[in-house]
């Protein structure tokens, strides 16, 4: 009888443990977010603030990486908490969100790619910059890159559609990926389009890294700019590096099976919602502009907030 109230003790006290580690990671996750969201507000507050800022290719594409990682935790949230409570969805509703936050997944890392094509113009083909990267033609490729980003659930929709029957869109499903894949070739294409999309994004992050590197090895006057944006091409391969790390979860399971219904938290926090939560920021507070600015909001909203010197 000693031994089975000192097993049921333990027990507890293991179950009280793992608990409290849970809700521990959803505070901090819940903190992490609204700090996101505290500095991505600072961040657009000083873009269209900015005239100059709002007529350069390299701001437009860092403030629609911004918006874009955004919505993605948005709705990745969103997805965490009805599937965590078991709340189900209409089947085209379902469908509507994970589209959105798949799409903004394979968004993020077109986006980093036409970034480094945008400092190796800058580079590479100064006089032609201009030119080639202008508020229009930066408005024009971040459509192009959303329209990229959503052929494939497009297709995805299609052999759906072949894949069921005709009342499926009349169910209701707990909204997850898998819920809505109803035939290998749905999980084949979602593969192969990760694949081919990281590689390619990969490729042109190491091309315009030697690209920029070679001239700043051979154009001494212009050596300080071009390894600072080499820098920046090797920050955009980080953060790429950090956006695969959604890519863990598989073997992160095999390792803490014990801890399965734990799985979904940790997987979100760590390699969703982090990666999106830190590149964003690395970046616009190493830049000049943004860094100034910011410095200049908080340092105002500080003076504002002294007490005034009374007067005699």
């Amino acid at each position: 009888m000693v031994n089975l109230t000192t097993y049921n003790l333990a027990a507890k006290i293991a179950f009280l443990h793992s608990d409290l580690l849970y809700l521990s990671l959803m505070s901090l996750m819940l903190v992490s977010f609204s700090l996101f969201l505290f500095f991505m507000a600072i961040m657009l507050s000083v873009y269209f603030s900015s005239s100059r800022m709002q007529e350069e290719a390299r701001y437009i594409l860092f403030v629609h990486m911004l918006i874009t990682d955004t919505i993605y935790l948005i709705v990745g949230l969103l997805l965490f908490f009805t599937i965590s409570y078991l709340v189900y969805y209409p089947v085209p509703i379902c469908y509507i969100i994970v589209t959105m936050s798949s799409t903004a997944f394979k968004v993020t890392p077109y986006n980093l790619a036409v970034m480094s094509l945008e400092r190796y113009l800058a580079i590479c083909f100064p006089l032609r910059h201009t030119e080639w990267c202008n508020r229009p033609k930066a408005i024009l490729t971040i459509l192009a890159i959303w329209i990229i980003g959503l052929i494939p659930n497009v297709v995805d929709f299609i052999i759906l559609c072949f894949s069921v029957r005709g009342d499926y869109f009349f169910m209701y499903c707990l909204c997850t990926r898998s819920d809505l894949q109803k035939n290998e070739a749905q999980q084949t294409l979602r593969s192969l389009i990760h694949v081919l999309g990281f590689s390619l994004v990969g490729l042109i992050i190491i091309f315009t890294y030697i690209k920029i590197m070679l001239v700043a090895i051979k154009v001494d006057s212009g050596k300080a700019t071009a390894s600072k944006a080499g820098r920046t091409v090797v920050l955009h391969a980080f953060q790429l590096l950090l956006c695969m790390s959604a890519y863990s979860y598989n073997l992160i399971e095999a390792f803490l099976r014990k801890y399965l219904y734990m799985l979904p938290l940790i997987n979100f926090f760590f390699f969703m919602c982090l990666p999106r939560l830190f590149s964003p920021l690395i970046y616009g507070l190493r830049d000049e502009m943004f860094l100034r600015s910011i410095k200049r909001i908080v340092l105002c909203r500080h003076l504002k907030t002294l007490p005034t010197p009374e007067t005699n």
